[in-house]
C-alpha cells in the first residue's frame, strides 16, 4: 500500500531526508497498523501522542488502507 506520512516537529528528526513541505512516501505491506508504520519509519513509540489518519485520530492498532494520509504529532508543551 502507499502513503503519506507527515511528521511534526521533533518527530521528524528520526527520519533522514524528511522535507515537511513534501511530507514522505512510503510503501508499507497490506494490513499494516499505525504502530506498525511508526516502527517502520523507527519513531519512538513513547514521542508520539497524536495520530490523524485522513483527518481522524486513530490509536496505534488501527489498520491502514491504500492511499491512507498519516500525521504523527508529539506532546506539545506549553507554559
Amino acid at each position: 500500500m502507499h502513503l503519506t506520512v507527515k511528521l511534526s516537529t521533533t518527530l521528524r528528526d528520526h527520519v533522514p531526508g524528511y522535507i515537511p513541505e513534501k511530507g514522505l512516501q512510503v510503501t508499507i505491506p497490506e494490513g499494516c497498523t499505525v504502530g506498525g508504520l511508526a516502527r517502520h519509519l523507527n519513531l519512538p513509540q513513547q514521542d508520539i501522542k497524536i495520530v490523524m489518519v485522513n483527518g481522524r485520530q486513530h490509536k496505534a492498532d488501527d489498520l491502514l488502507r491504500d492511499g491512507d494520509r498519516i500525521a504523527f504529532f508529539p506532546a506539545v508543551g506549553g507554559g
